[in-house]
């Protein structure tokens, strides 16, 4: 039995998936930092060792690239012979990147009928066509390491945005958010799915929002987490044990309605 884990964080080469594998390497795992740029991730795992004092793994990883992904696959595979935990972690918002730190001013965003489809499939072909293909590709590696006591756990990065309950009442924002709140609604359907069909083999399935969280992803919106606040958030449906849930909406404010 392995006291350590393998862990894979997509898209960690800042923001908060970088914050998420410098918090899991400190407690003793092996986590793997990806990134699409090769130099951007050594770089990260250069500015972890020397700022966090953990030495990380770095794998080149682009979601969108199935001969990235498989690639990525066999050399974790190659390297360590096992997976415990994939946490889907890569992502896009290109819909608001230049008006997402105008919060209060959303009349100028271009609204819901004006929705540019250009933004819309390149958001779903990283937010949820490279999620899929990232978890189907790994997935045989997951259920070689899973066990009752050492489950192995899919972890996919969320949005309270995409409850489709909370954002059909008064306090919904960010409606003309299309691309971003659409797929990232559709990463949750497909969580639920892969979450059911997993359950009998002990497989951890969840998503789970860290809230609003300043990154670069947005833009660096005021008044949000710290990347690190936000990773915290993560750290524990990561490592879930035998008796971890399954199947959840999750947030620092407890369980989300779908």
């Amino acid at each position: 039995m392995y006291s350590s884990k393998v862990i894979l964080v997509t898209g960690s080469n800042t923001g908060i998936g970088y914050d998420l594998v410098h918090l899991l390497a400190a407690r003793g795992h092996t986590v793997y930092l990806s990134s699409r740029n090769e130099a951007a991730g050594l770089e990260a795992v250069a500015k972890i060792k020397k700022e966090k004092g953990v030495d990380v793994k770095f794998v080149q990883l682009d979601v969108t690239d199935a001969a990235s992904v498989t690639a990525a696959a066999a050399k974790i595979k190659h390297d360590e012979g096992r997976l415990n935990i994939l946490v889907n972690n890569a992502g896009t918002i290109l819909c608001v990147l230049q008006t997402f730190s105008a919060i209060a001013e959303l009349h100028t965003m271009k609204t819901v009928t004006e929705v540019d489809l250009t933004s819309l499939r390149a958001t779903f072909e990283t937010n949820l066509l490279g999620l899929v293909q990232t978890t189907t590709t790994f997935l045989p590696l997951l259920r070689a390491t899973n066990s009752p006591e050492v489950p192995s756990v899919v972890l996919n990065i969320t949005t309270g945005m995409a409850s489709n309950t909370l954002m059909s009442t008064p306090t919904g924002i960010l409606h003309a958010a299309v691309p971003y709140n659409t797929s990232k609604a559709a990463v949750n359907s497909y969580t639920i799915a892969l979450a059911h069909e997993l359950k009998e083999e002990g497989i951890k399935v969840n998503c789970v929002t860290p809230g609003m969280v300043t990154t670069k992803l947005n833009n660096f919106v005021s008044g949000g987490k710290t990347p690190e606040e936000g990773a915290a958030i993560l750290v524990e449906w990561a490592l879930l044990d035998g008796e971890g849930r399954t199947g959840k909406f999750w947030s620092d404010r407890g369980e989300l309605p779908w």
